[in-house]
């Protein structure tokens, strides 16, 4: 079947996530159910753009945002670029499509403030679980790392000895983080509360639950979005925004825009350079101060 070619091709050589690769497939079945309750076939190979604008259509009055319908729009795209390369079709149904508008979303980082307050807090129970959730917490600030990339984290590629840690990023990218020495301390009162507790380690993973196995993203995103509940009153609150608050804090104090790069494993400049919109405000600080022609008050 061409959809689960395709699942395999997203897998295999474009060295996508399991959960990316879970994504698209849900987006495609979702289209398949669409189709088939308009009385079409579930067969994708046929499709014309004028049944992809009904979906487009069906999707909006649904009440999703136009940045959702274009991002289930693009997996379309792909999988018809796909059938494109193996022949299966001549012309994609998409080639004239153009993405929706959306509107621009400007995403607030916490503050360095909110961030010592959470941190330096007692808000953490003296408990296994406690010193798991101030870990985790505490590795996303101070290393900036993705959720997947924390869960996925290894035991053997974390050397405190030498304040390292390894990375296993998008398309398996791997990349060296350093780290600060109050973080390798964090990270060893976790390894030392384990061995304490007796756990037993599931497929060599660093974080593990008190029964020993992978944390899910949803106790992920939990602990976030709880323990930054104390502190924060932004709206969004997840470990996508501890990652920018990461970058852009780096940036306030002057951190090379390259290295911030590196650090985020993005794969190219522009990617790192939507953080710099955070720090405008502190970019026309130091401007304001700093230029000869500014008159001092």
């Amino acid at each position: 079947m061409a959809i689960n070619s395709f699942l395999d091709y997203i897998l295999l050589e474009k060295k996508s996530s399991l959960h990316t690769q879970k994504a698209y497939q849900s987006n495609l079945e979702e289209f398949q159910l669409f189709l088939i309750s308009q009385g079409g076939t579930a067969g994708l190979e046929e499709v014309t753009y004028s049944e992809i604008r009904s979906w487009i259509v069906f999707l909006i009055q649904k009440g999703n945002t136009t940045r959702t319908v274009n991002r289930k729009v693009s997996v379309l795209r792909s999988y018809y670029k796909f059938l494109m390369r193996t022949g299966a079709i001549a012309r994609s149904p998409l080639k004239e499509h153009k993405a929706l508008k959306t509107a621009k979303q400007v995403q607030l980082p916490f503050s360095q403030d909110e961030v010592s307050q959470l941190l330096n807090s007692d808000h953490f129970p003296d408990s296994y679980t406690g010193v798991l959730q101030k870990t985790l917490l505490s590795l996303f600030y101070y290393t900036g790392i993705r959720r997947s990339e924390l869960i996925e984290l290894k035991l053997l590629n974390i050397d405190l000895s030498q304040g390292l840690m390894k990375v296993l990023g998008k398309r398996n990218k791997e990349r060296l983080i350093p780290l600060l020495p109050e973080i390798k301390a964090q990270l060893q009162l976790l390894l030392d509360r384990q061995e304490e507790d007796g756990l037993l380690r599931e497929l060599g993973l660093f974080f593990i639950t008190e029964q020993g196995v992978k944390l899910t993203d949803s106790f992920v995103y939990q602990t976030v979005n709880d323990y930054f509940s104390i502190v924060s009153t932004k709206t969004k609150k997840s470990p996508h925004v501890l990652r920018h608050s990461f970058a852009t804090h780096l940036l306030d104090r002057g951190a090379d825009l390259n290295a911030i790069k590196d650090l985020l494993g993005h794969s190219s400049i522009a990617a790192t350079q939507h953080y710099t919109h955070s720090s405008m405000a502190k970019i026309k600080e130091v401007y304001k101060n700093t230029h000869p022609r500014e008159k001092k008050k």
